[in-house]
């Protein structure tokens, strides 16, 4: 596994959050590469990204951000404080922290939502994109799926255990992952507490402000926000079973950018690991194309 920095920056309300600085080498930093940096999906942290910073560290600086109330970064004392415009200054207060004026950005699921609205505020900055298993429009099928599991609090005796829960409530989701795959995912996504039980690695109230909103709210068009990213290397990735992002949603976006290459994953649902031959394959693309 590749070397890797634990790091952290101040939010503007005074968090302490953590993030993963994989360096690279000497010789990456003085060809002038921006640095790649990944931003993991609601329930998730920096250890989403560890075989995919192993694979780029020693040629692109890759820093793997864990936004407030996950992993090592603090518990929000506002728990009406996890949401997505909050998560984008907590990133803008990154970039300043680390004097970063030009990046890559992965968003896997939320982290592609924050990727978008990053690119709203000033598209200048991104180099390039990957957004994984997310566009403007979300289903509200997938939607539903996760405010059910969303804050539940389970806890596990041993690794086996977790893994075999991820197995029962996911197995749809990778229907082809083995045993050495579900732990491979319960030690991405679990922590082992004080208390010696294994449990999700985030804050059981991030669940709070995904209520369902008050009827007859609109939701939001993020069409403009997608646009935002014309104009610069584009890589869409899509589970094939997605229950979040849709055939047809990802289509119309191939056809808004000519600058974006659409990928499905394979017998996949939402999302993929990135760590899938076809995405390992299409991240490699994408990277090749940046000036």
């Amino acid at each position: 596994m590749a070397e890797y920095e634990d790091r952290s920056w101040s939010s503007r309300d005074g968090l302490r959050l953590h993030f993963r600085d994989y360096a690279g080498s000497v010789g990456a930093g003085s060809e002038g590469r921006p640095p790649v940096i990944c931003l993991p999906g609601l329930t998730r942290n920096a250890r989403d990204f560890e075989d995919l910073a192993a694979r780029l560290a020693g040629s692109w600086r890759v820093l793997c951000v864990e936004l407030r109330g996950r992993g090592d970064s603090d518990y929000a004392r506002d728990p009406m404080s996890y949401n997505p415009l909050q998560y984008v200054d907590d990133v803008e207060a990154l970039l300043q922290d680390q004097g970063i004026d030009r990046f890559v950005a992965v968003g896997t699921s939320l982290g592609g939502l924050l990727t978008m609205m990053l690119a709203a505020s000033a598209p200048e900055r991104i180099a390039a994109a990957v957004l994984n298993d997310i566009g403007p429009e979300v289903e509200i099928e997938g939607l539903d799926r996760i405010r059910d599991y969303v804050g539940q609090g389970r806890s596990f005796e041993t690794w086996m255990h977790a893994a075999r829960a991820l197995q029962e409530s996911q197995g749809d989701i990778y229907p082809d992952f083995d045993t050495s795959d579900w732990l491979r995912i319960a030690k991405r996504a679990m922590a082992l507490g004080s208390g010696g039980r294994i449990a999700f690695d985030y804050d059981m109230k991030i669940a709070e402000p995904l209520e369902t909103p008050p009827d007859g709210a609109p939701a939001p068009d993020l069409w403009p926000v997608f646009d935002s990213l014309a104009g610069r290397p584009l890589l869409l990735l899509r589970g094939a079973h997605s229950d979040i992002l849709s055939p047809e949603t990802a289509a119309r976006m191939a056809a808004r950018n000519p600058d974006l290459e659409l990928v499905t994953i394979p017998r996949v649902g939402h999302a993929p690991t990135l760590d899938e031959p076809e995405a390992v394959a299409a991240i490699d693309r994408l990277l090749a194309r940046i000036a």
